[in-house]
């Protein structure tokens, strides 16, 4: 979502006359686009603001001016006091509010003093942004679906993106065929809790995210559909038969389980037990046997027994993810978690997330050394290090790097899987790949 919110950021800012910089060096415009999930990513926030303290008053001392600002969740939490912490920062705005940027940075510019918008405002600010989008290259984020209503105890995000609202679908489609027009072979639809989606059609029914997708599908040059963050007690028999249905639909599903065990689950007020989650898990690959998953797991939780987090292991064990992400918990302030007793010691949290680590790493390994020997259409999209080479994106998410002359950037070509490794696989283009380009 920070990804797309940076892409929509700049083409807000584009009329003003600012381009994307490579660099912070005598950029006029710094904007820091943060996020509050963890203790680290907010502090990181202050550390490098102190290091672009320096770059603006260096270049104050040539008589340029470097306008900073700060947005995301950390600006949306602590808003009042980032500009505390950092006086020379000249614009704080949350993520509901980037649309108003030209009016900040026409005040800030004025330097009419700091400029502080952190709202939840009444219009969805999608109304405001451009209707026009580029792509740069063949993949776009499109946010369908904003905000959550789930106050798991640990999060944050109903605090700092506010409540749940889902575009309309007219809007949504309207924006895919743009981005396809504009060279979007992918669209990823993506909200906090975008399985929710419920939005309103012109006829004033209320679609759903497999609805959508069912919709989008139809779109002319639109190749593959994905979709995030999922919320497990969410997934409808609509969405899974949608899995079964669309071939545009990829065989990727991020589906954050959070823990192993009922108790730890129910302390985060996560509306799940594990057996309906492996029981969603059953249904899915019933309806797509390829399903491949990913998943979120937080070791450490506040009163998480070792039985506790030996029945994560053991549904990782059984269930087998191909990626996921994985953190020790850490407390964000204002959420109920942070206040609960039995907080765990760092030490004992460092220890589960390795052990952890080292069983997510072992099954995403070896989902991709089972890939070698097969074919897998890939949607090349970047170049590599090397001379030659060129990287692009499996169903599954995975990184294929492959070595060709051959002018194919930004092209679906089928490569055969030669080597594999714990983040990347090796491929050869098919014949038939490099006919066409003959």
């Amino acid at each position: 979502m920070n990804v797309y919110d940076s892409e929509r950021i700049a083409e807000v800012l584009s009329p003003l006359g600012f381009v994307p910089w490579d660099t912070t060096d005598g950029a006029d415009m710094v904007i820091l686009n943060t996020c509050h999930i963890r203790e680290k990513a907010a502090e990181k926030v202050y550390s490098e603001l102190g290091r672009l303290r320096k770059q603006k008053e260096a270049m104050a001392a040539d008589g340029r001016r470097m306008v900073l600002a700060v947005t995301g969740c950390v600006a949306q939490a602590e808003g009042e006091e980032v500009l505390k912490r950092a006086p020379y920062v000249d614009m704080v705005f949350g993520p509901q509010t980037y649309h108003r940027l030209p009016q900040m940075v026409a005040e800030a510019t004025r330097a009419s003093g700091q400029q502080l918008d952190t709202d939840f405002p009444e219009e969805s600010k999608f109304d405001a942004l451009p209707q026009d989008r580029t792509v740069d290259g063949a993949t776009a984020f499109l946010a369908i679906q904003e905000g959550c209503d789930k106050f798991c105890t640990y999060c944050v995000v109903p605090y700092t993106r506010g409540a749940e609202y889902s575009r309309p679908a007219g809007a949504v489609l309207s924006e895919a065929r743009n981005l396809v027009q504009a060279g979007a072979l992918e669209i990823t639809f993506l909200g906090q809790n975008v399985n929710n989606y419920h939005g309103e059609a012109s006829d004033g029914s209320t679609w759903s995210l497999a609805r959508l997708i069912r919709e989008a599908a139809e779109i002319d040059g639109l190749e593959r559909l994905r979709f995030t963050t999922s919320y497990p007690a969410e997934v409808d028999d609509d969405l899974i038969a949608a899995h079964k249905d669309v071939a545009k639909l990829m065989p990727y599903l991020h589906l954050p389980v959070q823990a192993g065990s009922d108790r730890v689950l129910k302390a985060m007020n996560r509306n799940h037990s594990v057996d309906e989650y492996r029981a969603l898990v059953d249904k899915l690959r019933i309806a797509r046997p390829d399903l491949a998953l990913s998943s979120d797991f937080i070791v450490g939780f506040p009163g998480e027994t070792d039985a506790d987090f030996r029945a994560t292991l053991k549904l990782i064990e059984d269930v087998t993810f191909i990626q996921a992400y994985s953190f020790k918990y850490s407390p964000r302030p204002g959420t109920p978690a942070a206040l609960m007793d039995l907080q765990i010691d760092e030490a004992v949290k460092t220890e589960r997330l390795a052990e952890l680590q080292a069983v997510l790493n072992a099954q995403t390994l070896a989902f991709n050394a089972a890939c070698v020997g097969k074919t897998l259409p890939v949607l090349l999209d970047r170049t590599g290090k090397k001379p030659g080479q060129l990287i692009g994106r499996s169903p599954y998410m995975q990184a294929v790097v492959v070595n060709t002359s051959e002018p194919l950037m930004n092209r679906i070509v089928d490569v055969t899987i030669t080597s594999a490794g714990p983040n990347s696989l090796l491929g050869t283009l098919e014949k038939d790949n490099q006919k066409a380009c003959a």
